[in-house]
């Protein structure tokens, strides 16, 4: 088998295998990181709360991103050590504290999760290349765009972590992209008054914006383990993943948040609408981002296919990465880009204290998984899905998110802003906190046996 061969399943990754080094992870995961989303998402904080924002003034858009970048990066780095030790895919990885029907529950949920944001990519790499051929050539052509960027998705996702990182993102992309994004910050701030920026008046909502980025970060950590299995050592998985996403994550939201007052964008999509008309030089940076923003429908088609191969681990990786990125074409071409903010929120509440279920039953296993921890592991371990459960109710009713209905349903408990602030962060203890106690009775209990 090629070391670049895509479709590796779930069995733990054998050493001819694991070529990514840190800096291939870093590239990998910088790339990732690198997203026309990202700045939309930074435009978020500071649009009017009448078009869904949070309407932040500047000072507390920069202080929430920096705050949740260091906090979502290091967990996301540890995810990447536990994956690049474990070897297996995320959602497999998760048999170890949830057992192996447990899995099944956040499989869904990411398999959920990957196709929401590859139809969201999509919509959004549609949205920038019509807005440049609609400033260019006079056609804005929509549909053929979201139809050719699935195409781009699949081929890329055929390729699998290695073959893209070695074949796409190291020969040109990393290099285009960044000086595009030079370009931006410096359009982004020209005749313009940073001063008066700075000090616009706006809300004080430095947790919900804080949760807001920490969501849009978190919510890669049940995909990270599928890529840093390829990592030669435990620490290219920690330095790659964490240091990798980390680096532009503070310039593209402060980047969006920065355009949009610059430029008095009302409505996100306009953002993308607004650096189109930009000139020449603009044109050509919105293209190049558009282009990258191939990677994260990469890795959201890749990472649906493999997520599912916990579910179903005899159908082949191939005919389920055609099969995740035909259904998320389709899903770009039914579906509006919306406010998707509560989507984010609603993410967070499952996937932060589900890191801290598989944090927590990681440490107790003496920081490492062996291959019976995980494919050995029995059914279900109800505590721990209890311990998740505790946390994602603790989310909710701190920061209630989802549709209309669910939230209605979630008024009837009374829910209650929390005093120390957000509802990552309380609900991400609150897991940690019942996993630990879960496992060191067990421990215990079976100490007492013996």
């Amino acid at each position: 088998m090629s070391q670049d061969t895509p479709s590796w399943g779930i069995e733990p990754v054998p050493d001819r295998l694991r070529v990514l080094g840190s800096f291939d992870g870093f590239l990998l995961w910088a790339n990732l990181s690198v997203s026309l989303l990202v700045i939309v998402a930074g435009a978020f904080l500071v649009l009017p709360a009448s078009q869904g924002g949070l309407a932040m003034g500047l000072p507390e858009a920069v202080g929430a991103t920096v705050a949740a970048a260091v906090v979502g990066n290091l967990l996301l780095a540890v995810g990447g050590l536990i994956g690049a030790d474990a070897r297996v895919p995320t959602m497999v990885l998760m048999r170890a504290p949830l057992g192996r029907r447990g899995s099944y529950l956040p499989t869904g949920l990411n398999v959920l999760q990957c196709l929401g944001w590859s139809i969201f990519e999509l919509i959004v790499i549609a949205t920038g290349a019509s807005a440049l051929s609609q400033q260019v050539f006079g056609w804005s052509g929509l549909p053929f765009w979201k139809i050719l960027f699935g195409v781009v998705a699949t081929i890329l996702a055929f390729l699998g972590p290695v073959g893209f990182v070695r074949k796409y993102v190291r020969k040109f992309e990393a290099w285009l992209v960044t000086a595009s994004l030079l370009y931006l910050c410096w359009w982004a701030l020209y005749r313009q008054h940073p001063v008066r920026l700075w000090h616009e008046r706006g809300a004080h909502a430095f947790w919900p914006g804080f949760d807001l980025v920490l969501a849009s970060i978190i919510s890669w950590t049940p995909l990270v383990a599928d890529y840093t299995r390829f990592s030669r050592r435990n620490r290219d998985g920690f330095w790659g993943a964490g240091l990798g996403y980390f680096v532009p994550t503070i310039p593209l939201y402060v980047l969006g948040a920065v355009i949009a007052m610059s430029r008095h964008i009302s409505a996100a999509p306009a953002l993308l609408t607004a650096v189109a008309a930009g000139g020449a030089a603009s044109v050509l940076a919105l293209l190049a981002l558009t282009v990258d923003e191939s990677d994260e429908a990469f890795a959201n088609v890749y990472s649906t296919a493999v997520s599912l191969q916990n579910l179903l681990p005899r159908v082949p990786q191939r005919l389920l990465i055609g099969s995740v990125a035909a259904v998320a074409t389709i899903g770009a071409l039914l579906v509006d880009l919306r406010n998707y903010q509560p989507f984010l929120y609603l993410l967070g509440s499952f996937f932060v204290p589900l890191f801290a279920v598989l944090l927590a039953d990681w440490l107790f296993a003496g920081r490492s998984y062996a291959r019976n921890d995980v494919f050995a592991a029995p059914a279900a371990r109800v505590e721990m899905l209890s311990a998740w459960l505790v946390g994602f109710c603790l989310y909710q009713w701190l920061s209630p998110q989802g549709p209309s209905w669910w939230t209605k349903l979630v008024a009837y408990a009374h829910p209650h802003a929390s005093p120390w602030g957000g509802a990552s962060l309380p609900s991400f203890a609150a897991s940690f906190a019942v996993a630990a106690l879960a496992r060191a009775a067990a421990r215990r209990f079976v100490l007492a046996s013996a």
